[in-house]
């Protein structure tokens, strides 16, 4: 059963989200938020799988309550709602940790499978949205210089993980990577979860930024 927690300022929102959710077997709603400083509590309270965040709510917006949860390191993740596709917010609050981010519009059956994906530890976004997300927004990632201090993560991964993280930075899909790199599919899964692990990152989308932040991609490189 995947324990929900929805964090939405407009109770009839709470209400929509909330009879979904329940209609389905493998799904509960173990509490609603009408803000991000009542999300940020009710999450190390109740400890829900996922809380499904509004980004745009008065005093503690989505992106800061993302951000402190991720940071209390407990075993919640975070799935971001956005009015617009592609907004800033959205950016920010995959910036902040969030596992993914879906418009509020999307079909039900997007939003189910969305949590589903959350809940099982991979990312919503997919590789297609990330290319979009990092060709709007890739001007904002820290400028690098020769002088940077390289990142210890970054020096842990072998030639062919660097190979790999470079290709997921880029937005490639596991069956890309496997066709750029002529490696087997599998072989490619089973490096991706090595990168996660040795950098740290929850999910391919932390991944990409990763890769933005340290400079082994840049816009200029895709």
């Amino acid at each position: 059963m995947i324990a929900v927690l929805i964090a939405d300022d407009l109770p009839l929102q709470r209400l929509g989200f909330r009879m979904l959710l329940e209609s389905q077997d493998d799904m509960t709603v173990v509490g609603e938020a009408a803000g991000g400083s009542e999300a940020v509590r009710m999450t190390a309270e109740l400890g829900p799988d996922v809380v499904l965040m509004d980004v745009r709510m008065p005093g503690l917006d989505g992106v800061e309550a993302t951000r402190r949860i991720v940071a209390s390191g407990g075993p919640s993740r975070v799935l971001i709602l956005t009015t617009f596709d592609l907004d800033e917010y959205a950016f920010a609050g995959l910036r902040a940790g969030a596992s993914g981010f879906l418009v509020k519009d999307a079909q039900p059956g997007d939003l189910l499978s969305g949590i589903r994906a959350v809940a099982d530890g991979n990312a919503v976004v997919a590789p297609s949205l990330t290319r979009r997300l990092l060709d709007l927004y890739a001007h904002r990632f820290p400028v690098t210089g020769p002088d940077r201090e390289p990142e210890p993560r970054l020096r842990s991964l072998t030639e062919r993980e660097r190979g790999v993280l470079l290709c997921i930075g880029q937005g490639y899909s596991n069956s890309e990577i496997a066709e750029r790199l002529v490696l087997a599919e599998s072989t490619v899964k089973t490096h991706v979860g090595r990168v996660l692990a040795k950098i740290g990152a929850r999910d391919r989308v932390q991944a990409v930024i990763f890769a933005y932040d340290t400079g082994l991609v840049t816009p200029e490189t895709r």
